[in-house]
């Protein structure tokens, strides 16, 4: 018997258009002799529809597109997708052939944690699924399922020889080899094989990397498709086992981490039908990478860079700028905003007259600069794209309304001194990014002499708290236990506390750690627990 694991990359919403596209798979599985074509889960709508998912009309169009995928032959299917049976809902997988509905099986763990809500649209299944295929038992399960030990044990119980999981598990660093661990442990509890088929592509702030893989009976990944793209894997089983196939390379991490942020800005660019990007470039190391990553993601041609200086803009920095621009060979403008600074400053002159300069100053240099860019953004129908990091957001060191002014934000969950690594990396591949800009000093160039280090705890320091405190959910005492400087600590837990009203308006950008500023961080804004 041969498998097809079908990791693709589907556009949530767009029913028809995942049918044409499991078709055209199953189609291309048939060619290769393929007897079974396992897609992702929710395939046929994508992941996750949210609340589509309360629409009734949504499911009428779902089940005609398993009408079509119905007078598919030659193969059977087994194809992920919502269904309402009744007042319930449920995550479902049907196995179709020849006509014929096989079976139905509904997923049993709904995840309602980190960026995942099941339990707010679904019900949980209560039975396995095995169906049977050239004299094969094969069980189903569905993506939670196989986290646990019970619906493994139970389609084992039910007289599975081997499992199928389909999966919509999103990316984040070592989570590849997370899956492999777990999956490997449901090998050894139940001495099946398992073939895991994982979605591709960015969906809001989500990247899913596909990395499909199947795993013999003694936990050995004998059939590993690509990241981050798509494929069709294919799998022979004989003698109870999955024999050894084609094995993808996969990716260091810090390589693994710039994947999902090209494919993160290249699909909500595409799949939003924006005809390309606008960002400030300021000669600085986010701004360089976002640049990178976005001609990598979209190419040259759909990438617009704007150099907007000030009178503390630094030389250098106009002329790294002019430098990347030239090697990448995007387009290209200058702006001077002091003329525009000076007009505010006067027009506010009497509001101010008897205060000190302080802050104020420093943000109306970012907000023109967001003014400028969302101008231009409006004029060209081009989506701006933020440049700050997850350091900045971390510490609220961004202007509301300013630098924080755009649609995506590629760098959003992308700690400082990983933003230096990524730029490396890239550079290792090709040398788009002047050393300089890297090895400078970073600032934001809002006042004479201004670094980034003059306010902030360094930044080695500052991301191994903002670690700890946000993604390990660790308390500011234990961070201190570790032999961090208590004043650090308080001041980095101070200043993401009283910045949460900041990140609640920000863009959305994609998810590369296990817990983001996004739909898996909410805390209240008007807070006082300490």
């Amino acid at each position: 018997m041969r498998l097809a694991l079908a990791q693709f990359n589907p556009v949530v919403g767009d029913i028809a258009g995942n049918t044409r596209k499991i078709l055209d798979l199953a189609r291309e599985a048939i060619a290769a002799g393929a007897d079974v074509l396992v897609t992702p889960e929710l395939a046929l709508t994508g992941y996750s529809p949210e609340d589509l998912l309360l629409r009734d009309h949504f499911y009428r169009a779902v089940s005609d597109a398993l009408d079509e995928l119905l007078e598919l032959d030659g193969i059977t299917l087994v194809v992920g997708h919502p269904v309402k049976l009744g007042n319930e809902r449920f995550n479902a997988a049907t196995v179709l052939r020849d006509g014929n509905r096989l079976g139905q099986y509904h997923k049993m763990l709904l995840p309602n944690d980190e960026v995942f809500d099941e339990c707010r649209y679904f019900t949980p299944g209560a039975s396995p699924l095995v169906f049977e295929h050239k004299g094969v038992k094969l069980g189903v399960l569905i993506c939670e399922d196989v986290w646990s030990v019970e619906p493994a044990s139970e389609a084992l119980d039910a007289g599975a020889e081997a499992l199928l999981v389909l999966n919509a598990s999103p990316f984040h660093r070592n989570k590849i080899e997370t899956r492999h661990d777990t999956v490997r442990y449901r090998c050894e509890e139940t001495g099946l094989p398992i073939a895991y088929v994982n979605l591709n592509g960015g969906q809001d702030e989500l990247v899913f990397d596909g990395a499909s893989f199947a795993m013999n009976r003694a936990g050995e990944v004998v059939a590993q498709a690509a990241t981050c793209a798509d494929e069709l894997l294919l799998i022979d089983f004989a003698d109870g086992d999955f024999l050894p196939g084609k094995k993808a390379a996969l990716p260091c991490q810090i390589e693994s981490v710039y994947q999902a942020l090209v494919a993160g800005v290249r699909d909500y660019i595409g799949k939003n039908g924006f005809p390309g990007v606008l960002l400030g470039l300021s000669g600085g190391v986010d701004s360089a990478l976002t640049m990178a990553i976005a001609v990598d993601a979209l190419g040259a041609d759909k990438v617009h860079a704007v150099m907007m200086p000030s009178r503390y803009t630094a030389d250098i920095s106009v002329d790294d700028s002019r430098d990347m621009v030239q090697r990448l060979n995007v387009k290209y403008d200058e702006i001077e905003i002091w003329p525009m600074y000076e007009s505010f400053m006067n027009a506010l002159a009497p509001n101010f007259d008897g205060l000190a300069v302080d802050a104020t100053e420093e943000n109306l240099q970012s907000r023109i600069r967001g003014v400028l860019l969302m101008a231009l953004s409006n004029k060209s129908g081009k989506l701006v794209l933020t440049t700050g990091n997850k350091s900045e957001m971390t510490t609220g060191y961004a202007t509301l309304y300013g630098d924080m002014a755009g649609g995506f934000a590629v760098l959003k969950d992308v700690a400082k001194t990983l933003v230096y690594q990524l730029c490396a990396w890239r550079n290792d591949q090709s040398e788009v990014i002047p050393l300089r800009i890297i090895t400078r000093p970073p600032s934001a160039e809002l006042r004479p002499d201004q670094v980034d280090q003059d306010s902030l705890p360094p930044y080695d320091v500052l991301d191994a708290i903002m670690a700890r405190y946000v993604e390990d959910n660790r308390s500011a005492d234990e961070i201190v236990a570790e032999g961090f400087a208590e004043a650090d600590v308080k001041k980095v837990v101070r200043l993401l506390k009283i910045n949460e009203y900041k990140r609640r308006q920000a863009p959305v950008g994609p998810r590369i750690t296990q817990r983001g500023f996004g739909k898996d961080w909410r805390y209240p804004i008007t807070n006082r627990f300490s």
